[in-house]
């Protein structure tokens, strides 16, 4: 009989404006997949890199956890932080000491900033028709 080594598997879920992280952790050696690609594919720039890793960063478990993770909706920055806060959720049911230090760094806040809805009357959320006095 073959032996199968079954791996626990934390889930997090984070969002940033309309974009929705779902985020599938576990103990590993690194290897991180966002839409099955690796994160220096998915994401290009440094700083979208440095944002979406910022949690295993600052927990030092960059090296010890593989992720694996969904992203839809919005756009790179919304992508980047979304991911951030669904990594940060799952290490807290991962490792509950580490929610203190997750906590204190801003990582377990959902930044509730949206796009205003458009009114009626108006060219956008706020901008109004041009104003004419004579």
């Amino acid at each position: 009989m073959a032996e199968t080594t079954e791996t626990t598997v934390f889930l997090g879920t984070g969002r940033r404006k309309t974009a929705v992280a779902r985020i599938y952790l576990t103990e590993g050696k690194g290897n991180i997949a966002i839409n099955k690609k690796s994160v220096a594919e998915y994401f290009p720039t440094e700083r979208y890199r440095l944002a979406a890793l910022a949690p295993l960063i600052e927990c030092d478990l960059l090296k010890k956890i593989d992720v694996t993770a969904k992203v839809h909706g919005g756009g790179i920055t919304g992508h980047a932080e979304a991911f951030s806060h669904g990594v940060a959720r799952a290490l807290c049911k991962f490792d509950p000491s580490l929610t203190k230090a997750l906590r204190k760094a801003g990582f377990l806040m959902r930044d509730p900033r949206m796009v205003e809805r458009k009114k009626y009357g108006r060219h956008k959320a706020r901008r109004s028709t041009q104003f004419s006095k004579r």
